[in-house]
C-alpha cells in the first residue's frame, strides 16, 4: 500500500522531460536489464535510479555514470544479477555497493541504508527496506532525488525545487552531515560552482570553516578525486569569480597558487583552457617557479605519467626558456624523446601564460596535434649487414649517434652521413 501511494506522489510531482529523458536512459542503456532483474527477483523488491544521474536530467547535463539504489540486500541483489547472467563484483559490499557490468559499462547498486557510527571519514551502516532513511543519510538535496525506470520521481527533501532554483542545501543539520564525511566540504564547492544561483548561505559557510581540519583524516586519493571534479575549464571559471569557495579551496589544497588566468581569459587562451584536461589545468595552478610543484606530487599519489607530465612542463618554466626553444627543430626533439603530449603541454603552457599573442605557436600546436612520431629508419640489422658491425657496445654507440643526427636534422638522415659516422 505504501509503495503504491508513494508511486502516486511520484507522477504528481514530476515532469514530462524528466520523465521522457529517464524512459531514454533506461531504454537506451543496459539500465533495463538491471531493472529488471531486480524487479522480478521478488515482489517486494525495487530499485530506482539516485544521485547524479538525476540530478544530471533534470538540470539536462549528459549522463555518464548511473547509479542505483534498492531494497534487496547485497547477498540477494548478487543473487538477482546471476541468475540473469548479468557479471558483477562486490566493490563495497560491506556498505552494500554491488557494481554490475554489461558491455563494458558499469551500474553502481547500493541497498537502501542508514548510517549507525561515523567518523568523518568512514560510516558503518545498516541496511534499511525505507527510501526516506536512505535519502536522509544523503549529503545535499539535489542528491537525494530517485527515480523508477519509468520516471516517476521520489523526492523527499524537495531536492528538483532546490535544484531549479539553485540552492545548495544539506539535507538535517549541516554540521552533522558535514561530520559525517567531511569530503562534503569539497562536494559543497562543487555544487555550488555546478548549480548555485544563489549567494552562499551565511551560516553554512561558519559551518565549513568550523570543520575544514576534519580534511586532514581523509585519504590523499578521496582529496584528489573529488579535486579531480572541480578543476574544469568551466567550474575554474565561476571559482575565479567566487571569493569564498576559492577561499575554502586553497586552505584545502594550499599548493594551488595562481587562479588569474581564469578572471578574464582572452579568446585564443579560452580556446586551449575549454580542451584542457585535469593534468593541464593542475599545472597551470601550482607551476610558480618555486619548489611548490615537487610539493604536491609528494603529497598526493598522482600516477606515473601525470607525474612526468607535470614535471617537464615544470622543468622548461624553471629554466627561463627563451623563445628560440620553440622553434620547429627543437620541438622535434621533444616530441620525439618525450611524446606529442609533452610537445603540446609545453606550447600551450607557453601560449596560456604568454603577454603577447604567439600566433606561430598556436600554429606550431596544431601542427604537432596532427603528427605522428617518426620511426628511426636505421636498425641495428642494417648496419650488421652492410657496415658488418658486430653486435655489441660499439653498434649502440654508433645506433646513438646516428639517432641523435636524424632528430637534430629534422628526422632525415642520408646514406652518406651514416657511412661518415660509422667509419669515424
Amino acid at each position: 500500500m505504501k509503495n503504491f501511494i508513494d508511486k502516486i506522489f511520484f507522477r504528481s510531482n514530476n515532469l514530462d522531460y524528466v520523465s521522457q529523458s529517464i524512459k531514454d536512459l533506461t531504454n537506451n542503456t543496459s539500465a533495463i536489464n538491471i531493472f529488471e532483474a531486480i524487479n522480478s527477483f521478488s515482489s517486494e523488491s525495487e530499485i530506482r535510479y539516485v544521485g547524479g544521474c538525476i540530478r544530471k536530467i533534470i538540470n539536462k547535463e549528459k549522463v555518464d555514470d548511473i547509479d542505483l539504489a534498492t531494497n534487496l540486500e547485497p547477498i540477494q541483489v548478487c543473487e538477482a544479477l546471476k541468475k540473469n547472467n548479468i557479471n558483477y563484483y562486490e566493490s563495497g559490499i560491506e556498505h552494500g555497493t554491488i557494481t554490475a557490468i554489461i558491455d563494458s559499462q558499469k551500474f553502481e547498486i547500493t541497498t537502501l541504508r542508514k548510517d549507525i557510527v561515523t567518523d568523518g571519514r568512514h560510516a558503518k551502516v545498516e541496511f534499511s527496506k525505507n527510501w526516506k532513511d536512505d535519502a536522509s543519510r544523503r549529503d545535499f538535496t539535489i542528491n537525494s532525488i530517485y527515480s523508477d525506470c519509468e520516471g516517476n520521481l521520489f523526492d523527499p527533501y524537495n531536492g528538483m525545487n532546490d535544484l531549479k532554483n539553485g540552492n545548495i542545501k544539506f539535507i538535517g543539520n549541516a554540521d552533522i552531515r558535514i561530520q559525517e564525511d567531511y569530503l562534503r566540504i569539497l562536494r559543497y564547492i562543487r555544487f555550488y560552482l555546478g548549480y548555485s544561483k544563489t549567494k552562499h548561505n551565511s551560516e553554512t559557510i561558519s559551518i565549513l570553516k568550523k570543520n575544514i581540519d576534519g580534511i586532514s583524516k581523509l585519504s590523499k586519493e578521496r582529496l584528489l578525486i573529488e579535486l579531480k571534479k572541480i578543476i574544469t575549464f568551466d567550474l575554474l571559471k565561476k571559482l575565479s569569480k567566487d571569493k569564498i569557495s576559492l577561499e575554502l579551496l586553497t586552505i584545502i589544497f594550499s599548493e594551488l597558487k595562481d587562479f588569474s588566468i581564469f578572471f578574464n581569459p582572452k579568446s585564443h587562451v579560452q580556446t586551449v583552457l575549454k580542451e584542457a584536461d585535469f593534468i593541464f589545468l593542475l599545472s597551470l595552478m601550482i607551476i610558480d617557479g618555486t619548489d611548490n610543484v615537487d610539493y604536491f606530487l609528494y603529497k598526493f599519489n598522482i600516477s606515473k605519467n601525470d607525474k612526468k607530465r607535470i614535471k617537464i612542463i615544470d622543468d622548461f618554466y624553471k629554466n627561463k626558456i627563451n623563445s628560440k626553444i620553440f622553434l620547429a627543430e627543437n620541438m622535434n626533439k621533444i616530441f620525439y624523446y618525450n611524446g606529442k603530449q609533452a610537445v603540446i603541454d609545453i606550447l600551450n603552457f607557453r601560449i596560456i601564460k604568454s603577454k603577447k599573442l604567439e600566433l606561430n605557436l598556436i600554429e606550431l600546436c596544431k601542427t604537432f596535434k596532427n603528427k605522428l612520431i617518426p620511426e628511426m629508419p636505421i636498425k641495428a640489422n642494417i648496419l650488421m649487414a652492410k657496415y658488418k658491425i658486430p653486435e655489441g657496445k660499439m653498434l649502440g654507440k654508433k645506433l646513438k649517434i646516428i639517432e641523435r643526427e636524424w632528430v637534430n636534422n629534422n628526422f632525415k638522415i642520408s646514406d652518406k652521413e651514416v657511412e661518415n659516422i660509422v667509419k669515424d
